[in-house]
């Protein structure tokens, strides 16, 4: 079971959450950049990166029997937050294509590089996927 936190008086937040409360299996998935499934860039655009990053981590997610909407925490490694603010618009129509509308806790963060040269962004996720609930014959 996931909780959205929202203290009393913030103004709600806009493509993410400020804390979820959650009980469950904890599944991390480890920083997904924009290659494919073979490790190979089809793209050197932020957008199409971000969308292909986004896929990953969906596709991680179904591996381990979660979805998007198990998602607590996600953090974004950018390279650059004057393209990220730019294109939010893109952006949003590039998570939503992917992860729907569950908006977890999310940091974004700006860095000077990543691991691999071509990379432009790199999101790792959290998940909390809820245990089953035992059924009592009454």
């Amino acid at each position: 079971m996931l909780q959205h936190l929202h203290p009393d008086g913030w103004t709600p937040p806009k493509g993410y959450a400020n804390g979820i409360a959650a009980r469950g299996t904890q599944i991390f998935v480890g920083g997904q950049i924009g290659w494919n499934s073979q490790q190979r860039f089809d793209s050197d655009d932020f957008i199409a990166q971000t969308r292909q990053a986004l896929q990953n981590v969906h596709d991680v997610l179904r591996s381990g029997g979660a979805g998007p909407e198990h998602m607590v925490r996600m953090t974004w490694y950018i390279l650059d937050r004057d393209e990220y603010n730019a294109r939010l618009r893109e952006l949003g129509e590039a998570y939503r294509a992917v992860m729907g509308k569950h908006f977890p806790a999310m940091t974004c963060v700006e860095v000077s590089r990543l691991v691999e040269a071509r990379a432009k962004v790199e999101i790792e996720v959290t998940a909390v996927l809820p245990d089953p609930v035992a059924h009592q014959a009454g």
